[in-house]
């Protein structure tokens, strides 16, 4: 179980959000599974923010070609869609645990609603962002700065979105991220945001339930 998981949570309007810290990703994709399998129709939406020790993931369709070199970086095989990406310290994650139906969003609405939870947030910073349709995730100049992926089980998703705050970028160039060949991936620091992972993990959550809380 996650560090702090009983902690006294933060709740905004129907959504209970969890701050952890730096987090293995092996215990946390657990942790939203076993909360998935026992959630009922009572129970409340859940945003968990984090970052995660160095890690790649592939999901469910993806291709193990699309990982170039592993450099000792570990590579799980997860059961969110999309294909390969990384994870590491300095990049902000808001997993998703939500009743999809009780919220009237279809998958791809709500995938939508997480690009532009995070389009808004960049827009907060004069910084213009889009969404692809042919490529889920939020680009700035045809690079990448969050990466998606959900698991839908019974109505009930997990998994989230990854927005690139003040990392390594360079396990980047060990993958075909995503599954696209020469990628480029870039972070809000690059681009001249100075606010850190605390600030920008926080507006992130409030974007994201602002889009969630449409109906």
């Amino acid at each position: 179980m996650l560090q702090n998981y009983f902690s006294t949570p933060a709740v905004h309007h129907h959504f209970i959000v969890r701050t952890f810290g730096l987090s293995d990703y092996q215990t946390t994709w657990q942790a939203m599974k076993d909360f998935t399998h026992t959630r009922t129709a009572e129970t409340c939406d859940e945003i968990w923010l984090l970052q995660h020790f160095p890690v790649f993931t592939q999901g469910i369709a993806g291709k193990p070609e699309h990982l170039l070199h592993d450099h000792g970086i570990d590579l799980i095989k997860t059961d969110r869609g999309g294909q390969i990406t990384y994870h590491g310290p300095g990049q902000v994650i808001a997993y998703l645990l939500l009743d999809i139906r009780r919220l009237k969003f279809g998958v791809r609405e709500l995938v939508r609603s997480m690009e532009n939870a995070v389009i808004d947030l960049l827009k907060s910073y004069c910084i213009n962002a889009i969404g692809r349709i042919d490529a889920p995730g939020v680009y700035v100049d045809n690079a990448k700065i969050a990466a998606l992926g959900l698991k839908i089980k019974k109505n009930y998703c997990y998994h989230g979105i990854a927005l690139n705050v003040d990392m390594d970028l360079t396990p980047f160039s060990y993958i075909n991220p995503c599954g696209y060949q020469g990628l480029r991936v870039t972070q809000t620091k690059d681009l001249g945001i100075t606010d850190g992972l605390e600030i920008l993990s926080s507006k992130l959550a409030n974007q994201l339930q602002e889009k969630l809380l449409k109906g």
